[in-house]
C-alpha cells in the first residue's frame, strides 16, 4: 500500500538542498543568500569561504550538499553548476522575556529560519 511516488519538481537539469530550522533571522540569511544567487559554485563557496558572516559557515555546507547530491543522486557535471536559485523562508521564533525594572518584563524574539539552494547544470558557454 502507501501512496504513489510524487513527480520530481525540479527539471532534470537541476538539485537542490534545504536546510531548516537554522538560528539566525531570516533577514540576515537572506544576505549572505544574496552574495551567491546566480554565481558559478566555485565563485559561490569562495566568497562564502572567506565571507566574515557568522552563518556564511552554514551556507557553505548547504551548498556542498546541494553539490553533492547533483553529482550523486542526479548525474550531473559539477564544473557546470550555477546557483540558480538560493532562497530563505521564515521559520518558528521561540520568545524569551527580559527582566525589567519595577517587575515588568519585556520580550525577546529568537527567531529560526530556512534555506533552500538549487543548483542547475548550464552549458559552458551559459556559463561564462
Amino acid at each position: 500500500m502507501g501512496k504513489a511516488k510524487a513527480e520530481r519538481q525540479l527539471k532534470d537539469n537541476e538539485a537542490k538542498a534545504v536546510a531548516r530550522t537554522i538560528r539566525v533571522s531570516p533577514q540576515k540569511l537572506n544576505l549572505v543568500a544574496q552574495l551567491i544567487r546566480g554565481k558559478k559554485v566555485e565563485t559561490a563557496l569562495a566568497e562564502l569561504t572567506f565571507s566574515r558572516k557568522r552563518i556564511a559557515e552554514t551556507v557553505k555546507k548547504t551548498l556542498e550538499s546541494a553539490i553533492a547530491n547533483a553529482e550523486n543522486n542526479h548525474d550531473l557535471d559539477v564544473d557546470a553548476l550555477v546557483v540558480a536559485e538560493a532562497f530563505v523562508g521564515k521559520s518558528i521564533t521561540m520568545k524569551r522575556f527580559h527582566a525589567r525594572g519595577r517587575g515588568r518584563a519585556s520580550r525577546i524574539e529568537k527567531p529560526f529560519a530556512h534555506l533552500t539552494i538549487v543548483v542547475r547544470e548550464v552549458a559552458e558557454e551559459e556559463a561564462a
